[in-house]
């Protein structure tokens, strides 16, 4: 009897730290970008930091659909995601290809989604005077204000990127067309481009490379404090340290040297470069990502909402006199200890106005009686000085229609429903009533807009 065949136990394949340098190795060497290898090698390395971090883990899909979960935890971006999954992805295959783990496995990790971003970030632009205001704050007579001077005039004025920018060589500077430009320049992707140089870059470019000797090799090198130029080249970090210390000197905080590429674009379009050109210029494969450079899609500058302005045509609102009105059947104590005046003199009328001085009231002598039905505004009963007569707040109640306490309100100028007769929930408050120390006064008792219940005049 022969020996049964085993199949090898992938699905709880726990992968050790050897088994994960392994792989990663494997995963940089098949990159060709430099760039491209360090954004891999750091996404890896963090990925294995998380992966080893819990014990006994299996290099499954699920265990990368958690490592998304924690990525989105941290609050970073989606691009950012995105760009760390791929690199789990490609560990993934490589590690398939190598015989540690299974095809299957390794497929389910390839389907794992990735984070959907909604809308774009707002990118970060220089207006003309800010980036005329930079390149002058960067110039000087030292070794070192040259190279950063011409440095920020070829972000400024070519777009280009940082890897690019140290990456220039004097040989690739040449004419075209009776243009100076940076012929064949390989960029981003592999993506071969030429690009113009405007003469106050080429000016700018002069001035440092006639003033350090640089004569070949690359453009940019690194200047002592002493002002000697050495070395080979520069690194990106030094764009970098540039950019940030001379927009910082212009008062302009939080600039990237990227941000200069997206000012480049922004200022070709407000001078009327058309979209294609600059999509060449800057070495985009698709036009939606040049659009995106240019903000094009929301004008920051001029806001759709800063086309009206509510602020000029709103007024004050005016003080709601149904504010002050008393509700249900809440105790109210009146009193009128003010100065006021009768439009008529005080002899046809008990109205008083509280404004103006033909005529002159004490404060009140005596008090009256308001009653207050439940669910119902307070009721007065008013009397005129001249005939004495009772009345209210209606002229059908001074012809002896209805009770004198049951229409009226105590509020300026409004009227109540009538309580029925037979309601026995009232309450009796006393308020105070003016009367005036000479023979023709008023005596008000309430609003200063409601009829005289003897005269049936309105004050």
């Amino acid at each position: 009897m022969g020996k049964q065949k085993t199949k090898p136990n992938y699905r709880r394949r726990v992968l050790r730290l050897p088994d994960l340098d392994h792989c990663k190795l494997a995963v940089l060497n098949s990159l060709g970008s430099p760039a491209s290898r360090r954004v891999y090698e750091y996404a890896i390395n963090q990925f294995i930091a998380w992966y080893c971090s819990e014990p006994r883990l299996a290099f499954n899909r699920i265990v990368v659909v958690r490592y998304r979960m924690y990525l989105e935890s941290r609050g970073l971006a989606a691009n950012t995601i995105n760009q760390q999954l791929a690199a789990v992805r490609r560990l993934a295959h490589e590690a398939a290809d190598s015989g540690l783990l299974s095809p299957e496995l390794a497929a389910g990790i390839s389907r794992v989604k990735g984070v959907k971003q909604l809308g774009f970030r707002s990118g970060n632009w220089l207006s003309a005077k800010q980036s005329s205001d930079v390149l002058q704050r960067a110039s000087g007579e030292s070794m070192r204000a040259k190279r950063d001077c011409a440095m920020l005039a070829m972000l400024f004025g070519c777009g280009f990127r940082r890897s690019e920018l140290v990456g220039l060589d004097v040989d690739d500077i040449q004419m075209r067309q009776g243009h100076w430009a940076v012929v064949d320049l390989i960029g981003k992707g592999g993506h071969i481009r030429t690009v113009p140089i405007p003469q106050w870059v080429k000016a700018a470019l002069h001035q440092w490379t006639a003033a350090a000797g640089v004569t070949e090799g690359r453009i940019f090198r690194a200047v002592a404090r002493t002002g000697k130029v050495w070395g080979k080249g520069i690194s990106q970090n030094v764009v970098w340290y540039v950019v940030r210390s001379c927009c910082g000197r212009a008062g302009l905080e939080h600039i990237a040297p990227h941000d200069l590429r997206r000012t480049c674009a922004k200022l070709c379009h407000d001078s009327g470069g058309e979209l294609e050109q600059i999509q060449f210029l800057l070495g985009h494969a698709s036009v939606q990502t040049t659009e995106r450079y240019l903000g094009c899609k929301q004008n920051l500058g001029h806001p759709v909402n800063d086309l009206f302005d509510l602020g000029t045509k709103v007024h004050p609102l005016e003080t709601d006199s149904e504010s002050a009105e008393m509700k249900g059947s809440t105790p109210v104590e009146m009193s009128s200890g003010e100065e006021i005046e009768c439009r008529h003199g005080g002899l046809e009328h008990d109205q008083p106005t509280p404004t103006g001085d033909p005529e002159r009231l004490s404060q009140p002598a005596r008090s009256e009686v308001v009653e207050v039905r439940k669910g119902h505004r307070p009721q007065s009963v008013r009397h005129c000085a001249d005939t004495g007569a009772s009345g209210s707040n209606s002229a059908g109640e001074a012809d002896g229609g209805q009770d004198p306490a049951a229409i009226g309100s105590v509020g300026p100028g409004r009227l109540s429903d009538p309580t029925p007769q037979g309601d026995q929930s009232q309450i009796r408050i006393p308020i105070l009533a003016s009367r005036s120390s000479s023979g023709g006064s008023c005596t008000k008792a309430g609003s200063v807009k409601d009829n005289c219940a003897a005269c049936g005049k309105t004050s």
